[in-house]
């Protein structure tokens, strides 16, 4: 199929390139936030479970991921990993944005923070039960046969895809932002995790709260602040769908706040010889991880409530 000659947007290349280094952001804040709720022993392990994935997949990214997941070569299920791989003979004709005029470099660097944060979003379903470079080869094969498909089926031209078979026998897919690719993705591979691995050690008999707040605090700030590059970047374009939204992010969360407020007050009962001891629901990473927790942190407020507890003994 012939394609069109490719015109440069100045204004929405620029929008995409700073929706891009937002969407980045949410991977270190991700790591804030997996990382305070865990135990001090475990939060170096927990961070760099999104770190190593952000290091690990945007290299896949770039030689083979792009290319498997928005080639134009392959099948309904994955595209050619050879077609552009190392992004040689990539051009801004076919890049996956060239109709709001943005070039191919900056679609293959939007669609890689997808790819990372979907990753770094499983590990928290597997806090204190794995070995960081166990993470890794994980992390690597994972991105390789299950995220790329899902990202070809879905948004390269599969058969999800709005041309796609599902869509021409039963219903199209929709997925604006990644419902599907990322966080039906994400979850459903951090809950086969949790179920192979089992309860960590010491599960009810020994104490695990986390052990810093405002790790967990800063980490839903990022992710929140990142999200309004996640959200109004999947419309590739600087026009009033990415203002709404943009605006639907902002507005959710901040609705979300005061409900959750209103369910989960912080009540704080102080006496000399005692302090606040914060006791988190079942449904957070810690003390039993749960994958439904995940990148949507930033539309929740911070879950947790205080009670009183004795001061520990050095």
């Amino acid at each position: 199929m012939a394609m069109s000659e490719f015109a440069l947007d100045s204004g929405n290349t620029a929008w995409m390139l700073t929706a891009s280094a937002l969407v980045l952001l949410m991977t270190p804040g991700l790591a804030f936030f997996y990382g305070g709720m865990v135990r001090a022993k475990s939060v170096l392990n927990m961070m760099m479970m999104s770190f190593g994935a952000l290091g690990l997949v945007g290299v896949i990214w770039v030689l083979w991921g792009y290319s498997a997941a928005f080639g134009t070569e392959g099948n309904g299920f994955i595209g050619n990993p050879f077609q552009y791989f190392g992004l040689v003979g990539l051009t801004d004709d076919s890049s996956i944005m060239a109709a709001s005029g943005v070039p191919a470099l900056v679609a293959v660097v939007f669609q890689a923070t997808f790819a990372i944060i979907t990753v770094a979003l499983i590990s928290g379903a597997i806090a204190d039960r794995t070995k960081f470079s166990s993470w890794l080869v994980f992390a690597g094969i994972w991105v390789t046969i299950v995220y790329v498909p899902v990202a070809h089926m879905v948004w390269g031209g599969g058969f999800e895809s709005p041309t796609g078979w599902v869509a021409t026998h039963i219903s199209a897919v929709i997925d604006f932002a990644g419902g599907t690719v990322v966080h039906i993705n994400a979850g459903a591979a951090g809950l086969a995790l949790a179920l192979v691995l089992g309860i960590r050690k010491g599960f009810k008999k020994e104490p695990m709260r986390p052990h810093n707040l405002p790790f967990v605090m800063l980490g839903a700030a990022l992710l929140w602040f990142g999200w309004f590059g996640f959200n109004a970047g999947s419309e590739f374009a600087a026009d009033g769908v990415a203002g709404r939204a943009w605006l639907n992010t902002m507005v959710a969360t901040c609705m979300a706040m005061p409900g959750s407020a209103r369910r989960r007050s912080v009540t704080v009962t102080r006496r000399r010889w005692a302090r606040p001891r914060v006791s988190w629901p079942v449904w957070s990473p810690s003390p039993r991880p749960h994958p439904r927790w995940t990148a949507s942190a930033p539309s929740r407020s911070a879950p947790w409530r205080a009670s009183c507890a004795p001061w520990p003994s050095a």
